[in-house]
């Protein structure tokens, strides 16, 4: 196996190794800018962000936690040690240690802010989805009758999170209900358990694709990923893992010899995610990239007979997924999307991503988009951006103004796997920043979600 840390390159690495800093320092700079403006800005444009600690969804409130210990001790563990045990260790029980370290990380940050306030009452808010489950009694009528109650302004609509997705989010956690996994405790621990798996999928994916180094040199990344801060408190952590699942699978689709088993299974979690997130169509940037790394489209007919499972099935049931889609354009500008400001929600939104990738991530950037890469369908290359790519679409949209540290995480797992890219030197250092990073923001700041 080659050493791929170093990207092959004609630049020497001083030039290289400034430009890590240069893309930091952006990225810096645009968090800083993102948090400043609005400190600045006048009482009643601020008013209309509606986020008190923007970009980012939260409070401005400097705490510690029980959790504070274990994240420092645990962020200090994988940065000394991380990158050479995820070089030398047999493959199985890299991932193994990958997710429990992920796990370990995610509720740790999370306990920064206690057990009640860091971790169920998110689950507990009357706009979350968890408020409506009591009130389903038949998973019939609730797919039927589903498209009625997105609407506003009306007695029986739904609460701001349901109406906002397809039935797919409220039944997994009706479904979670049934099976005696009720309340906010099981729905977090669900979330967190499925959005932490989304750090092996992201290495399976890359090593199907034939490119075992570099899945290792990402996984200190995304097992210390800022982007935990909000997988143990919100919904869209299970949406990530399920669809970072599927273009795992996909992959292993393409690889030489790959089942047309693992194609329908990628299919099956696609569809799905449509069904969890109407955002989630933009999944479908990350799928080609899958197929044009592995020079194949193979797996694409049986990954699309899979999805059309879960379409048929949903539109049998009552749920036409098109109707759902217009009616959530309307009911989002009913609600406070109608004020926030376009002209700082746009690079706002940027600013938040990068608060949940981490300065390492962005100064490794210009290393993984490097067009020599990219013409040369390196699988890692492709997938980095792909992410961006499908995070750029979601922002030009207008329709993600604030929260996107949480809605994006499907997107974002995929920006973790840039790091890889960084000269092996560095990478502690990097593993250092991004996890400081992480530790600072988590103490100041009291997210929503």
């Amino acid at each position: 196996m080659h050493d791929v840390s170093e990207v092959a390159t004609t630049d020497p690495p001083r030039v290289r190794s400034r430009g890590d800093l240069i893309g930091a320092g952006i990225a810096a700079a645009l968090v800083t800018t993102a948090f400043v403006v609005p400190r600045i800005a006048s009482e009643q444009w601020r008013s209309t962000l509606y986020a008190a600690a923007a970009p980012i969804f939260g409070s401005w409130l400097p705490h510690v936690g029980w959790g504070s210990g274990p994240a420092i001790v645990l962020a200090a563990l994988v940065v000394v040690r991380g990158p050479a045990l995820a070089r030398r260790l047999p493959w199985r029980p890299l991932l193994a240690i990958s997710w429990i370290t992920a796990l370990g990380w995610t509720f740790s940050l999370a306990m920064i802010d206690g057990w009640r306030r860091g971790f169920t009452a998110r689950f507990n808010d009357p706009n979350e989805y968890l408020h409506e489950v009591g009130g389903v009694t038949d998973i019939g009528v609730l797919l039927r009758e589903f498209s009625g109650r997105i609407l506003d302004f009306q007695p029986d609509s739904w609460t701001t999170h349901v109406s906002g997705h397809p039935p797919g989010a409220l039944l997994f956690f009706v479904l979670l209900d049934r099976i005696g996994l009720g309340g906010s405790a099981w729905a977090g621990l669900a979330c967190m358990l499925i959005g932490t798996s989304a750090v092996v999928a992201v290495a399976v994916a890359l090593r199907a694709l034939g490119n075992e180094d570099r899945a290792r040199a990402a996984l200190p990344f995304l097992a210390l990923a800022p982007a935990a801060v909000w997988i143990a408190v919100s919904a869209d952590a299970m949406f990530a893992g399920v669809t970072t699942w599927a273009v795992a699978l996909l992959a292993l689709a393409a690889r030489p010899g790959g089942s047309y088993a693992a194609a329908i299974a990628a299919g099956l979690l696609f569809g799905f995610g449509i069904y969890l997130s109407y955002g989630l169509t933009l999944m479908a940037i990350p799928a080609a990239a899958v197929m044009l790394a592995g020079r194949t489209f193979r797996p694409l007919l049986p990954a699309l007979a899979g999805a059309l499972v879960v379409v048929a099935a949903f539109t049998l049931a009552g749920f036409w997924w098109l109707d759902g889609y217009h009616l959530v354009v309307e009911r989002y500008y009913q609600g406070v999307a109608k004020n926030r400001p376009y002209s700082y929600w746009w690079w706002g939104n940027l600013a938040a991503t990068v608060c949940a990738v981490g300065l390492g991530t962005a100064a490794a950037l210009h290393r993984a988009l490097s067009p020599r890469l990219l013409r040369a369908l390196d699988p890692t290359s492709l997938l980095v951006a792909a992410g961006a790519c499908a995070i750029l679409a979601a922002d030009i949209s207008g329709l993600s103004k604030a929260e996107t540290e949480r809605i994006w995480l499907p997107f974002d797992m995929w920006l973790l796997a840039a790091p890889a890219f960084l000269p092996r030197s560095s990478v502690r250092g990097w593993l250092a920043v991004q996890s400081i990073g992480t530790l600072v923001l988590a103490h100041l700041l009291l997210t929503n979600w």
